[in-house]
């Protein structure tokens, strides 16, 4: 990725967030951003592109961290703890583009939304598949509804934007870390909440422990 292609999905970023998609045009990025509208076209064909660029950056790198945890972490109980992990960090990482998306999603052209869209429902199909391999396996309460359980760790973690601040008193990975604590205790076995199991399931010491 260039430098400038960056630096257009930065300015972009502050303008879209500042007046919103509607209130910025190519010629105001282009102005902002240093460049000409040549610059602008050789690495975006419109500013509708641009704005499924920004949308797609975060949801895409999700869902990679979620494929990879699924395919290499030996157990449920470690995959679903790896993917919220780097879930919760997504809100550090790209927070500006999430702003983004949930202020000007509404004006994403359909066939850029249909993108969005299945990158979300394949994340979302990955936590239902680590969900029920968990309850199979025994790992996971088994009369938890596979999809309110679901629905809720995304909805728990999804508002973290709301909230998030980058010099709030806890670090992204702490709060990382009590997002798993709070939704492994809800879905755990309970014979496996004993401290000791706790501990081989993560391969670490949890953030906060509750007896």
């Amino acid at each position: 990725m260039s430098e400038l292609r960056d630096s257009i999905i930065d300015t972009a970023l502050t303008l879209f967030e500042e007046h919103g998609f509607h209130g910025v045009t190519v010629s105001r990025i282009v102005e902002v951003t240093g460049t000409s509208k040549g610059g602008f076209y050789h690495h975006f064909h419109s500013k509708d592109e641009l704005l499924f660029v920004i949308h797609d950056t975060f949801i895409t790198y999700v869902l990679e961290k979620a494929t990879l945890a699924r395919e290499t972490q030996p157990t449920p109980t470690k995959k679903l703890q790896t993917i919220i992990k780097e879930f919760v960090k997504v809100f550090d990482l790209y927070k500006p583009h999430i702003s983004v998306f949930y202020q000007e999603s509404i004006y994403l052209r359909p066939e850029y939304g249909e993108l969005i869209k299945k990158k979300r429902d394949q994340f979302k199909t990955i936590l239902f598949e680590v969900i029920k391999e968990g309850k199979t396996h025994g790992e996971f309460r088994y009369e938890l509804p596979l999809e309110i359980t679901v629905m809720a760790i995304l909805g728990m973690v999804n508002w973290t934007y709301k909230w998030y601040h980058h010099n709030g008193k806890y670090s992204i990975e702490d709060i990382a870390d009590i997002f798993v604590d709070l939704i492994l205790h809800g879905i755990l076995e309970h014979h496996l909440l004993q401290k000791e199991a706790y501990h081989q399931l993560l391969l670490q010491e949890p953030f906060f422990y509750h007896n």
